[in-house]
């Protein structure tokens, strides 16, 4: 999805998230499998395609050297640094302290320190937090689930599942300039329900999908762990996008 700050015109009202945002004060889910993966995140297969993907944002988001782009679940890095490869600064967050650590190492060995910050934050909570909140960024993305579709089990509290990834909407678009661009990638509701595999449990009222797997870090030790992700329909990712002040101009497959 993309989408974009809304600006004079759009008739779109701010909206601060709700300090009470799920999972506020806690430890998040992901980190326990970040710090396990640590560089070792960087070996997945899915991580392959990072310079197209980093070309297809470029174009897509019109994006030029001297730009600002906040890069929201950071992880360790990987999009931030070719990003600032081709001349665009990044402010980066993740929750994961450990992934912060990777992606300031990768940084560093690159020379790139001075076109990119690296915080370690959670993406739920960046309303009135001044590393973001104001920047007046020229443009967001948050990919690969970075923060957007990790909120975690469904929540008795918000019986729609919509409040921690609103959060990070709201707060990417509060650090943007107005106009400033979004590009947003989530899990397909269709294609986890049409291909649902043996290991995952689709709650279909909360829309996330609960997975046990095995994760790897760099010594090659593998351990279980619980993966959650929510997933949408073309629909839905418009219309929270709308709740957050945001504007969609596009929804891809």
């Amino acid at each position: 999805m993309t989408a974009r700050h809304a600006s004079e015109g759009d008739d779109a009202s701010p909206v601060g998230a709700d300090p009470s945002a799920p999972g506020a004060g806690s430890r998040h889910w992901f980190e326990d499998v970040a710090d396990h993966m640590g560089p070792a995140y960087l070996r997945y297969s899915f991580t392959r395609g990072t310079d197209q993907e980093v070309a297809f944002l470029i174009e897509v988001l019109g994006l030029e050297a001297g730009m600002t782009v906040l890069d929201v679940g950071c992880g360790p890095g990987r999009h931030a640094i070719g990003l600032a490869r081709r001349g665009i600064a990044v402010v980066g967050v993740d929750i994961s302290e450990r992934f912060v650590a990777v992606a300031i190492e990768g940084a560093d060995r690159e020379g790139l320190s001075s076109m990119v910050e690296f915080h370690r934050g959670d993406a739920r909570r960046m309303v009135g937090d001044g590393r973001f909140d104001g920047r007046d960024l020229d443009a967001a993305v948050s990919l690969c689930q970075g923060a957007f579709g990790l909120g975690g089990p469904p929540d008795v509290a918000d019986p729609q599942n919509l409040g921690a990834d609103q959060a990070v909407l709201e707060g990417v678009r509060a650090a943007l300039r107005p106009g400033g661009r979004v590009a947003v990638t989530a899990f397909s509701s269709y294609f986890q329900v049409r291909w649902l595999e043996e290991q995952d449990h689709f709650d279909a009222a909360g829309a996330v999908n609960h997975e046990l797997t095995e994760v790897a870090d760099p010594a090659g030790m593998r351990v279980p762990a619980e993966l959650w992700t929510t997933c949408y329909t073309p629909r839905e990712l418009v219309m929270i996008a709308e709740r957050a002040g945001l504007v969609t101009d596009h929804v891809g497959r």
